[in-house]
């Protein structure tokens, strides 16, 4: 695990690898989430989400490219959003990318995609930054089949 120019973790069977560079705004979660102890995977990336938060890019992107994440780690994620929530610069732009199978993308009813933005924004609150979801389908290769993109 580093902090010096952001905060990077190598994924394990059960947890996701971490790479948030704080130079580009990008934190990029990847693998599968679904720790026996979800707040000591999360907990150190929140505290320096919050670090960030003081001194954002204007365009910050939060890439949830999972092949699983059980609902500990929904949790969490959601929290990770709050905070990046609090971004106060007016200029400034969240995006949540949420990567899904193609199979589950084209499977998805408008409803099962309200309810997966749903959780993970419900609870900001009013904000000041601009947020974005944008949802992919994505092949076997890992290249973007269809998309959508939602702003709140």
């Amino acid at each position: 695990m580093r902090e010096r120019d952001g905060f990077f973790s190598e994924g394990t069977l059960k947890s996701p690898q971490i790479d948030f560079d704080l130079f580009t705004g990008e934190l990029i979660l990847s693998g599968k989430s679904i720790p026996e102890n979800a707040a000591k995977v999360y907990e150190p990336l929140l505290e320096v989400v919050n670090k960030y938060v003081k001194s954002p890019r204007v365009v910050t992107n939060f890439r949830l490219n999972l092949e699983y994440f059980n609902s500990a780690s929904l949790i969490w994620f959601a929290k990770i959003v709050k905070a990046f929530s609090r971004i106060e610069r007016e200029d400034s732009m969240l995006f949540i990318h949420i990567y899904f199978d193609i199979e589950d993308y084209e499977s998805m009813d408008h409803d099962e995609i309200k309810d997966v933005v749903s959780s993970l924004v419900d609870n900001i609150g009013k904000v000041v930054v601009s947020v974005g979801v944008k949802i992919y389908g994505i092949g076997d290769d890992n290249k973007v089949l269809k998309q959508a993109t939602i702003l709140i």
